[in-house]
């Protein structure tokens, strides 16, 4: 009796507990915080902070690799959605199923402004470089000005695996943080005038056109950067669920049962990966440095082209919409309608920016492949 009470204690936790878990239990609970007490990102940051949690308790055999003897962790077994590069695109697939285009068909210009909102990813690139990263986890953290979280995993895993723990939690906690970041760079590259610009209402979008976009883009895109396929595909794919209007049984299911599934299970599993041992380096906090950087030029690159767009178009377009193209839909695009309507009370630029947001998308999935052609 007294050996099996031996046993016991000795397979308790405590006596394997450090600092660093301690420490990351912290963090992990400031994430669940973040999420249940400022909405930031909850569907999100719930999940990565349970993960980071659970991964920081000692001896809880989560991960554990099947051996001979034991069939291995639950969380080795759900992690492979991620190692084997399965949970972004599905996640992919949910966000096209949700996603209407019809903004951005509505004024095709503005698709030039989710482009230039990738400027943060390769000036953010090029700084990671200069810190002593390689071009490889230069490439990853350049991502994270994508403003997009399955693409930040799904690039991250083909070249830099053993970041994907910072680059998912700043790439989603930068996310969050979009409506204090953004704003005081909108208000730096603007003008009062420029900021109280009302634009006109963009004609309506055939079903046709809605229809057709999806499979022009699938194939222009994929036969111009074929890396990208796994996330430009599964992207339109989903979004000709919706518009075909002859699936929706298959468009719920992309939109609710599978996004809300995969979405827990790939945060808490990106959790997972943040144990205090691969966690806690200064690595990690130039990559934290590095995000923030990366938002701010993915936001300056927008302005400046939204800017262009309201000089050639003779003040028509509000220079604030190009914030939106760093992607994070619908969050970005709401952050600038917001500050439009601060300036003037009858100024409604939500679905104006909706088209570069969701241009935003596909071209942080085009800059990943552009990344992975050049570094993988």
């Amino acid at each position: 009796m007294l050996e099996a009470f031996e046993r016991f204690v000795g397979s308790m936790g405590f006596q394997a507990l450090t600092a660093g878990n301690v420490l990351m239990m912290l963090i992990a609970g400031v994430l669940i915080w973040l999420a249940i007490k400022k909405g930031f990102e909850p569907l999100l940051l719930l999940p990565i902070g349970l993960g980071a949690l659970l991964t920081n308790i000692p001896l809880n055999g989560l991960l554990n690799e099947p051996t001979a003897e034991a069939i291995g962790g639950l969380y080795y077994y759900i992690s492979q959605g991620i190692h084997l590069e399965i949970f972004p695109p599905l996640i992919f697939l949910g966000i096209g199923a949700m996603t209407d285009f019809g903004p951005l068909l509505a004024n095709p210009k503005t698709f030039l402004l989710g482009a230039g909102a990738q400027f943060g990813v390769f000036s953010a690139l090029f700084l990671a470089i200069m810190l002593g990263f390689s071009p490889r986890e230069a490439a990853s953290i350049g991502i994270i000005g994508g403003a997009d979280g399955p693409t930040a995993i799904f690039l991250t895993l083909k070249l830099a695996p053993h970041l994907l723990g910072p680059i998912a939690v700043a790439a989603y906690s930068y996310m969050a943080l979009i409506p204090m970041i953004q704003p005081p760079i909108m208000k730096l590259m603007t003008t009062k005038k420029e900021r109280e610009v009302v634009m006109t209402t963009s004609k309506p979008v055939s079903k046709n056109v809605r229809i057709i976009f999806p499979i022009i883009v699938m194939v222009f895109s994929l036969l111009v950067v074929p890396a990208s396929a796994a996330l430009i595909g599964m992207l339109m794919a989903g979004n000709l669920l919706k518009e075909s209007g002859v699936v929706e049984r298959l468009s719920n299911m992309a939109q609710n049962e599978l996004m809300n599934i995969v979405t827990f299970f790939l945060g808490t599993s990106v959790g997972m990966t943040m144990s205090a041992d691969s966690f806690l380096s200064i690595a990690t906090l130039k990559i934290i440095v590095l995000g923030v950087l990366a938002f701010g030029f993915s936001t300056f690159g927008g302005l400046v082209l939204g800017k262009i767009l309201y000089k050639v178009t003779g003040g028509k377009v509000n220079p604030l919409i190009g914030a939106a193209g760093v992607s994070a839909v619908p969050m970005a695009a709401r952050v600038a309608h917001n500050e439009g309507q601060k300036y003037n009370h009858n100024n409604y630029l939500l679905m104006h920016a909706m088209g570069p947001n969701v241009a935003g998308v596909i071209g942080s999935a085009v800059a990943a492949g552009i990344l992975l052609s050049f570094f993988q």
